[in-house]
Order: C-alpha cells, then structure tokens, then sequence
C-alpha cells in the first residue's frame, strides 16, 4: 500500500510516498481503506522531530525506526474485521477513527489496522473527508469540557475559539448548556458567534481583562486553545480550573487549578466518539474542511498549516 511517512525529521519537504505492506487486523482489530486522513499541528511537530505526544521529548521518536508515519485521524471503509472481534461497525460500513501514531503506523496510509473501539460509522450524509477532520479534535474538545467540572448554567471562556479545537469546545459547551465567552479577531467575530457563543471578545494576550468585564465574578473555567497559560489564569475564579493543551502544566495560581488535556488515553473510548458522531447528526456539532490535497502533496499541506489563519481542518486524501 502507498503512505505518506519521512526518512529523517525535518521541514515538510521530507515528507514522501513510500510503499509499506498491507496491514492485518489481529484479534480485536479493524482493517479500514483510508480514503482521507487529517493534517494536525501534533503531525507537524512529529515530523520536524520536536515533539512526540503528550510532551514526550523528541529522542522518544528517535529510537523508532524511520520511515515513520504521521497522522492521528482518518475516514474510509472498512475492509476486513480481525479474528473473534466484537466490533459495532461491518465489512462495506464508512467510518471514522483516531489511532495513536508510531512508526509506520499513521492515519496517513492508504489502509490503517486499529482496535475496534478506535472506529464509529461516520455521521449521516457525511463524506469521508468532512468526518476524518472530527475524531481528535472532537475528543480532546469532549475531554476539556469534562476536566472543566462545570455545571449546566455556569459560565466558561474559550480562546483560540476560531480554530477547529476551539470551535468544537464552544459547540459542545453550549450543547452541556453553559454560557460561554468566547475570543476572536475581528475577521471572526460572526464565525464564532455562528458556534454559539454567548459574548464574543477581542482577543489578545491581554484576553483575560475582557473576559472579566464579561464575567465580573470570574470565569467556572476555561479552555485555552490558543495556549495563552498563565496569562489568562487571572480571569477564572478561585476554585475554577483552567484547561490547557499543548501539555502546559502548572501548580494552581490563585485559587485556580490547571488541568492538561491528554488526548491519546481516549483514542478507544467508543462511547465518547459516538458521542460526537450523534451531535454531528443533531446538528449541534458542525464539520469545517478547508481544504484537501492529494496524499502526495502532503508536504504543501504541511507548509499551508504552518503559515497559520486556516479555519478548519486540511485534509489528504487517498483516492483507488
């Protein structure tokens, strides 16, 4: 099968077609035909060879044998189902699904073998493209509205609402029927007011002021996609927690309790992503594709994400 995987970290350009067996599903497992994969931050960071998940230093990656292959997120078909598997989904079913990469085992691959509970059928009348930009970030953003602790009526803040994470958050977040005050640039007010938001701010380094003029008491907690940390801690009150992502942590301040979102550790909760499919067919979970690229191009995807200000997701996709 054809995939997209490195030889060594580096810039985009390392990024390459590369042929690998076909994969088969042991015992538990699922064999799906890819049709398209989602471009993530975590897959740029991977492969430049900063970072491997959830903080661990690069070296981790290191004493993997190359090639390796990026990519956290996928939609397509399933094509064979492994020995003795309790699986929801059958042979023929278009699903979506989140893996934890390492070594040639990535999303970016024409044919990708994952546990059972990693797929769910993906929502009515979604094409593949649109359904493999939801699993990841639509579980992370489930995970932080959890760690907030909050309860129906109470108020949080989310920055970085533009962006595909931030965006879900405030979805789900209105959807759990909280009140949110959320961040944005002037070029996308009316979008993430389009989520729900209650209070749309401008935002800044110095968000946390606005947030307080809008929340007087202080935020219940806040989601920080634009990885803002401490400088947004003062706009939560004493008691509330702040979720980070990027694996920021830090001893409470004030009061304040920081909680870092580990996405990889609910890669196989088949509730929490039937969950998001579920929201998705209710309509209260939108799907944004920016824009798709053939799987070999995977390299200008990457450099398109790094230039920033894309809303929604970037896509590869596998065709037969």
């Amino acid at each position: 099968m054809k995939a997209i995987g490195h030889h060594e970290f580096g810039g985009p350009e390392v990024l390459q077609v590369i042929e690998l067996p076909d994969p088969e599903p042991r015992v538990g497992e699922i064999r799906v035909r890819v049709y398209a994969a989602a471009v993530s931050p975590t897959d740029t960071l991977r492969r430049a060879g900063v970072r491997a998940l959830d903080g661990q230093p690069a070296t981790e990656l290191a004493d993997q044998d190359f090639p390796l292959v990026p990519g956290m997120e996928f939609a397509g078909v399933v094509v064979e189902i492994g020995p003795d598997t309790d699986a929801d989904v059958k042979v023929g079913d278009h699903v979506m699904g989140a893996m934890v990469p390492s070594g040639t085992r990535g999303s970016y691959a024409e044919q990708v073998v994952v546990p059972a509970d990693s797929v769910v059928r993906t929502p009515a009348g979604v094409d593949d493209v649109a359904a493999s930009t939801l699993p990841m970030n639509g579980l992370t953003a489930l995970i932080s509205i959890d760690a907030l602790q909050v309860a129906p009526g109470q108020t949080i803040g989310v920055t970085g609402a533009a962006g595909t994470y931030g965006g879900y958050v405030v979805q789900l977040a209105k959807a759990a029927g909280l009140r949110v005050i959320a961040d944005a640039a002037e070029k996308d007010r009316d979008l993430v007011a389009s989520f729900g938001a209650d209070v749309v701010v401008a935002r800044g380094d110095d968000v946390a002021d606005r947030f307080l003029e809008a929340a007087p008491g202080g935020l219940d907690g806040l989601v920080d996609g634009a990885v803002l940390n401490e400088l947004v801690v003062g706009a939560v009150r004493p008691g509330g927690r702040l979720v980070t992502v990027r694996h920021y942590e830090s001893e409470p301040i004030g009061g304040v309790t920081f909680h870092a979102v580990r996405v990889r550790y609910f890669v196989h909760d088949r509730a929490k992503l039937e969950q998001l499919r579920e929201l998705v067919d209710s309509g209260q979970l939108t799907l944004r594709v920016a824009q798709t690229f053939p799987a070999a191009d995977a390299s200008e995807a990457h450099e398109v994400l790094a230039r920033g200000g894309t809303r929604g997701r970037l896509v590869l996709t596998f065709d037969d």
